[in-house]
């Protein structure tokens, strides 16, 4: 539950020690640690790392993810905010980025020659799966309330009520190297929101209220492809979900025929 914060050397491997929690996570000696509470992650590594989050709870049998399906994913029109529209050289840039942040990592399939990735979150951060839920979902949607959270995690982990989102926000915000801060509500709200803190915060500085809202795009033809793939991802997800609803049904039927 928290980040790396005593460090000693042992057998060749470069342990660190959680406060308070008395749980240990070991990285290799070469892994540089410095700065691992606060990356500072810009836009795309956000959501590149939110994504592969997102896709080894929810689509474990497609995880890690080759950069096409990287791709689609940042790029889906739901469970985002804000919508991009990022090209493929756009995300292999940013999972590099990750990789030389020890946050990810490249991986070869058996028999395949096309690279996929994952992420190393766990690596550095002794976390349950709750506040990765958390976490992903902060990650891939900005600052959000309590309420909120519970509703869009339920398909990585459920929560039995708003005090236990609350509970483990409080867990995550403590320590020297807190992973979420609570930030104000928004105008005309009472709802306390949380930010996570993998990313630099001027990505979330909110403009004055008066302010016009600037869309957040890629160029016109790279926005348009990306959002194609992710309908075309989701389309072909929903068919297969009704192909598998459809012969469920067929032999329910068949035990009273």
């Amino acid at each position: 539950m928290r980040p790396v914060l005593l460090v000693r050397e042992d057998d060749g491997k470069r342990t660190h020690q959680l406060q308070g929690a008395n749980r240990l996570a070991a990285l290799p000696c070469s892994a540089e640690v410095e700065g691992m509470p606060s990356p500072d992650l810009n836009a795309v590594e956000t959501r590149v790392l939110g994504c592969l989050l997102e896709k080894e709870r929810t689509t474990p049998e497609n995880y890690p993810l080759s950069l096409h399906s990287l791709t689609s994913a940042c790029n889906q029109s739901t469970n985002r905010d804000p919508v991009v529209g990022y090209d493929e050289k756009s995300v292999e840039n940013g999972v590099n980025s990750l990789r030389e942040k020890k946050l990810a990592t490249v991986v070869f399939g058996a028999g395949s020659r096309v690279q996929k990735y994952r992420h190393n979150l766990l690596d550095h951060y002794e976390l349950e799966p709750r506040e990765v839920a958390l976490l992903c979902v902060l990650l891939l949607r900005g600052p959000q309330t309590p309420g909120e959270l519970r509703s869009r995690t339920e398909r990585m982990h459920g929560f039995n009520s708003l005090e236990a989102v609350e509970a483990c926000l409080d867990e995550l915000s403590r320590g020297d190297f807190p992973l979420v801060r609570q930030v104000p509500a928004r105008p005309g709200q009472k709802e306390r929101r949380y930010l996570q803190l993998f990313s630099a915060e001027t990505l979330y500085t909110e403009a004055p209220a008066d302010a016009q809202p600037v869309p957040h795009r890629a160029s016109p033809p790279e926005a348009a492809s990306g959002r194609i793939e992710s309908l075309e991802t989701e389309l072909a997800s929903l068919r297969q979900e009704l192909s598998t609803l459809r012969e469920e049904f067929a032999s329910f039927r068949k035990q009273f025929e």
